[in-house]
This record gives structure tokens, C-alpha cells and sequence, in this order.
């Protein structure tokens, strides 16, 4: 069956194309992409070819990627239509509608989002059950992890295929039993993000000491050594000892921190704008993108041959 099915994406965006990408390096799929901007549906072919380019990948065959912007279009005879358009609610309630109207009955539904919960996006459609969360990380073709997210009314058929068919193109598929905000990993990521503005904030050291910390510490065992495993590892009787201590005194604000805030407010976005918690230029910008670029697909490619 895998062999014989089409992968709808609506959203040809930095996510969407990415995600297009992963199931045409696989090779055994037709995957029709559907954006109703004619500039960003266009360069589609462009950008995917420009990734692999970079990581020095194999080229793909194009003849099996459809483009268009008429959704009906691009999503007829989909057996799965992953929805990758930004995450604002009421964007994605309007393309849910969009979706539900042009697939079959039996096509799944598949919402990449990174916080927002899978209950509050399927209320846009009638057929809840085959609507199941897909939280893809960026850049998808080269972070492993995709978050499945099972909502209260996903039928657990819709699940174990979703995971199924992910599997079969190399991603680590886990399922998420609850659709809470943010699912697994950026509950784990945000925790750590609030903590870390707020050692700022309070004044108890710079941006650069936090990302010193953490790049030279516990952040060089997470890729072999997750959080629990070294709890594990470390002995729960220590772990209780230290959270004794250290639990009262950590952050615990329900809003976004106010130096945060504040540098929204001003218009100090971060790379973006050139100013966040460091000054930006394009090109110290791009070098962090490369690095980064690089020392993911350096990582992949040791993991790979480790397992060889």
C-alpha cells in the first residue's frame, strides 16, 4: 500500500517544503504540494533541490512532485494530507475546512503544529477522528523526531498508520497519549527557555553565559544521555535530594517573561531584526544557520554510520 500512495502537503512554505522533501528522497510516493501563493508554490522544486545540493544528497525525480494552487487540485486521490500553514488558529480552522471538503472520507488528516492542541484545531471539521497531530521538527528532513499526537477523538487506527508510514521513511515516530499544549518536546524545550530568561532577567548572569552553560555541560550528553536517563543514572535518591533544594527557587511565571516582552514591544526580534538577547548581522546570522546546517547532518550521518 505505502508504494501506491499519494502525500498531500497544504503549506509550501520553510515547513511544508521540507516535509515534500522527506517523501520524495524516499522515492516511492507521489507528493502533490498546494499553497494558494503562486510566488511560494513555485520555487518548491527550487528550495528542495537547493537543500540537497547543500547536504550534498543525491538529486531526486521531480516527475513524482505535483505543484499547484487549487487545492482541489492537488489533494484529489491523497490518502494522507499533512497541514503545514503558520500557527495561527484561525488560519488553520480555515484550511481544515479547505481540506475536509476535496478528500475522501477515508483520507487522513494530519496537522504539524508546534503548541497548539489537536482538539482545538479539529474543531473546524466534521470527521474528527481522522485527524491526528503531526509535529514535524525544523528542518524536517534532517531532525529525526516527528511528535504524533493523539487528540480524544482520533481513532487509534489513524495513529498506528500515521506512525507506520513515518517509520517507513526513517523518521522516529512517537506517540503522544495526550493533546496538551506543546505535546512532549517543546514543553521540555520551553521549560528550559523559561528558566534560562529568567536567569537573565533576574540579572544572575548574561545571554551568553546561559548558552555557554548549556553548550559545554549537560547539553554535550542529551544526544546519548536524555533527562531521565540520567536521573537513571544518577540515582532518584540524589534526584529527590537536589529537587528539594532547587524546585522552590525556579521560575515558575505563566506568561511570557518581560524582558521578552519588552524587546517584542521595541521591535528587537532577534535575528530577525538584529537585535535580541545579542546583535545580529546577516552575516553572523547565516553563520549560526550553517553551523547549525551542518553539524546536523554531520550528527545524522555519524548516527547513521553507527548503525550500519
Amino acid at each position: 500500500m505505502l508504494n501506491s500512495m499519494c502525500i498531500g502537503v497544504v503549506g509550501a512554505g520553510l515547513m511544508g517544503h521540507g516535509i515534500a522533501q522527506v517523501f520524495l528522497e524516499d522515492g516511492r510516493f507521489d507528493v502533490c504540494v498546494y499553497d494558494a501563493a503562486p510566488g511560494l508554490i513555485e520555487t518548491v522544486q527550487e528550495r528542495i533541490a537547493s537543500n540537497l545540493k547543500t547536504l550534498g544528497r543525491p538529486a531526486v525525480s521531480f516527475a513524482k512532485l505535483r505543484l499547484s494552487d487549487d487545492i482541489s487540485e492537488a489533494l484529489s486521490g491523497c490518502q494522507i494530507v499533512f497541514e503545514a500553514v503558520p500557527e495561527k488558529l484561525e488560519i488553520k480552522h480555515h484550511v481544515m475546512r479547505q481540506i475536509e471538503a476535496v478528500v475522501s472520507g477515508e483520507c487522513i488528516i494530519a496537522s504539524n503544529t508546534s503548541v497548539i492542541p489537536i482538539g482545538h484545531i479539529g474543531e473546524a471539521i466534521s470527521k474528527k477522528d481522522r485527524l491526528v497531530g503531526t509535529h514535524w521538527w525544523n528542518p524536517p528532513f534532517l531532525i529525526p523526531l516527528v511528535e504524533v499526537v493523539q487528540a480524544t477523538a482520533t481513532n487509534q487506527q489513524v495513529v498506528e498508520r500515521t506512525i507506520s508510514l513515518l517509520e517507513s521513511v526513517g523518521k522516529v515516530a512517537v506517540h503522544v497519549k495526550k493533546d496538551v499544549p506543546g505535546f512532549v518536546g517543546n514543553r521540555l524545550q520551553h521549560a528550559l527557555w523559561r528558566e534560562a530568561i529568567a536567569l537573565v532577567s533576574q540579572g544572575i548572569c548574561d545571554a551568553r553565559t546561559v548558552d555557554l552553560v548549556v553548550k559545554n555541560s549537560f547539553g554535550l550528553r542529551l544526544p546519548v544521555l536524555g533527562p531521565l536517563e540520567n536521573a537513571d543514572l544518577v540515582g532518584l535518591d540524589l534526584t529527590q535530594d537536589i529537587h528539594a533544594v532547587i524546585l522552590p527557587t525556579l521560575d515558575s511565571t505563566s506568561w511570557p517573561n518581560r524582558i521578552v516582552t519588552n524587546s517584542v514591544r521595541d521591535g528587537n526580534l532577534g535575528m530577525k531584526s538584529g537585535k535580541g538577547f545579542y546583535e545580529w548581522t546577516y552575516s553572523s546570522a547565516q553563520g549560526v544557520r550553517e553551523q547549525l546546517l551542518a553539524y546536523l547532518a554531520a550528527a545524522l550521518k555519524e548516527r547513521s554510520d553507527a548503525q550500519m
